[in-house]
């Protein structure tokens, strides 16, 4: 980066690099995928969309359907191992 940023600045960068893709993703995602959001005018002429189907679509994507099936632990191995009670006691 040059003599002007200190080493101890990148993890910072790091965090808010990863906000900020984080960010644009959600916005260029709801732009492009939102039935809400409507950029073209043929969809801006319709008052209200009637189609439950894109809707659907949108809210139930990949990533959501895939944690549907995970239990809601983040680290089962150490909940399980905390979570374990001593038969010897």
């Amino acid at each position: 980066m040059g003599r002007w940023m200190k080493p101890e600045v990148y993890p910072l960068m790091a965090a808010m690099t990863f906000v900020t893709s984080m960010c644009v993703f959600q916005l260029t995602r709801n732009l492009i995928r939102n039935p809400d959001v409507r950029v073209s005018k043929a969809r801006r002429n319709m008052g209200v969309l009637e189609n439950p189907e894109e809707g659907e679509k949108y809210v139930e994507h990949g990533l959501r359907k895939f944690l549907r099936t995970r239990p809601p632990e983040i680290m089962p191995t150490i909940n399980h191992f905390f979570s374990r009670q001593d038969k010897s006691s």
